[in-house]
């Protein structure tokens, strides 16, 4: 793995994004990130997992610097426009939902679109008044993924989920614990961390196989739901991306302008 680093202090893992300096994704970074859950779930010596990342951002989700994606991208290696298929984005996205061993991420910096759809894969959030949380992608002329049409609302209700989908505003450290998207809001960017490793700590002292099964017990149908959740937002993103709103969104995020809809 280029893109993901694991270290291992007693039964709590470290999984670091080493993308620096915003950790962009694709799908390779996110199969890497799953295979290295998956080892660790499989481990059981390894009761918890910090989720963090290197750089100045946790995750500013995919690049769009350069040009608009091809429709369907996130689909490679789908069954057709829409489809969430082996190799795709989504697909692997659904492995790290599926892990049994509780994940808390240390959200230091920038969670942005698919990078906050990654950062509310974990069971807990660590934050501070620096980061920035932004589901962007109205923003973009595009729909949102990563299953973040059921994880964003189940966090914050309905009502705060539509205003970060629909404004695609950036909210600080302090609004995220606020509103319940993260659980914690320390002090400083260096704090993060530490915090996040403690609390992992904390879980890693129960008794393992309980806590596995309360999260197991708890998830009930959602690994279904979220499935359903991330065919749908990718047909969604398919049929949008080929939209000039999606041209011009992502065009004017390159070129750091305000963009010009004209709803076509």
């Amino acid at each position: 793995m280029t893109g993901v680093q694991v270290e291992r202090e007693g039964a709590v893992a470290l999984v670091e994004l080493r993308r620096p300096p915003h950790n962009f994704f694709d799908a390779t970074l996110i199969s890497e990130l799953a295979t290295a859950a998956e080892e660790l779930d499989a481990d059981p010596h390894c009761r918890a997992i910090v989720l963090a990342a290197e750089g100045r951002s946790f995750c500013a989700g995919a690049d769009f610097s350069g040009q608009a994606p091809a429709a369907g991208s996130f689909a490679s290696g789908g069954s057709g426009a829409g489809s969430v298929g082996a190799g795709s984005l989504y697909h692997e996205a659904l492995r790290l939902f599926a892990i049994a061993t509780p994940i808390v991420a240390a959200v230091h910096g920038p969670a942005i679109g698919g990078g906050l759809g990654l950062a509310l894969v974990a069971d807990f959030r660590i934050t501070c008044p620096e980061a920035r949380w932004s589901a962007n992608f109205a923003r973009l002329g595009f729909h949102p993924g990563f299953a973040l049409t059921v994880t964003l609302p189940e966090l914050v209700g309905g009502q705060h989920a539509r205003r970060l989908f629909f404004t695609g505003a950036r909210i600080d450290g302090r609004e995220a614990a606020a509103i319940g998207l993260a659980n914690e809001c320390v002090d400083s960017v260096d704090a993060v961390r530490p915090r996040a490793v403690e609390l992992a700590t904390e879980i890693a002292g129960s008794a393992p196989l309980v806590v596995q099964a309360v999260k197991r017990t708890l998830a009930g149908d959602r690994i279904d739901r979220l499935r359903a959740a991330t065919d749908h937002e990718l047909a969604e993103q398919v049929r949008l991306l080929a939209t000039d709103d999606a041209r011009e969104g992502i065009a004017a995020y390159a070129e750091r302008r305000p963009p010009q809809f004209q709803g076509r």
